[in-house]
């Protein structure tokens, strides 16, 4: 199973409550996406970072078909405007 991992830093952090909701609503929508988690950072650290994204993929094909998606695709147009900076990482997990 591939993990894929998104770490978002917001322009104006009350943007975070709308993406996760956002986010969410493509379960069910994007047949690729096995799970889904979202979380917003609570203690607003100089370190922190506004929003967490697990997802969980059967492979990489099954990643970059998520990715393609036209609801992904939409979300991704809506989103990128607002981050001030993204990370990603992506492992397989037995």
């Amino acid at each position: 199973m591939l993990v894929h991992v998104v770490l978002m830093k917001f322009s104006d952090a009350g943007d975070a409550a709308e993406a996760k909701l956002r986010l969410e609503a493509l379960v069910g929508v994007v047949p690729e996406i096995r799970s889904l988690r979202v979380h917003l950072d609570e203690l607003s650290t100089e370190v922190s970072w506004h929003l967490h994204l697990a997802t969980t993929h059967r492979d990489a094909d099954d990643l970059r078909a998520y990715q393609a998606h036209p609801a992904h695709l939409e979300l991704g147009a809506w989103l990128r405007p607002l981050l001030a900076a993204r990370a990603v990482v992506d492992y397989t997990e037995a």
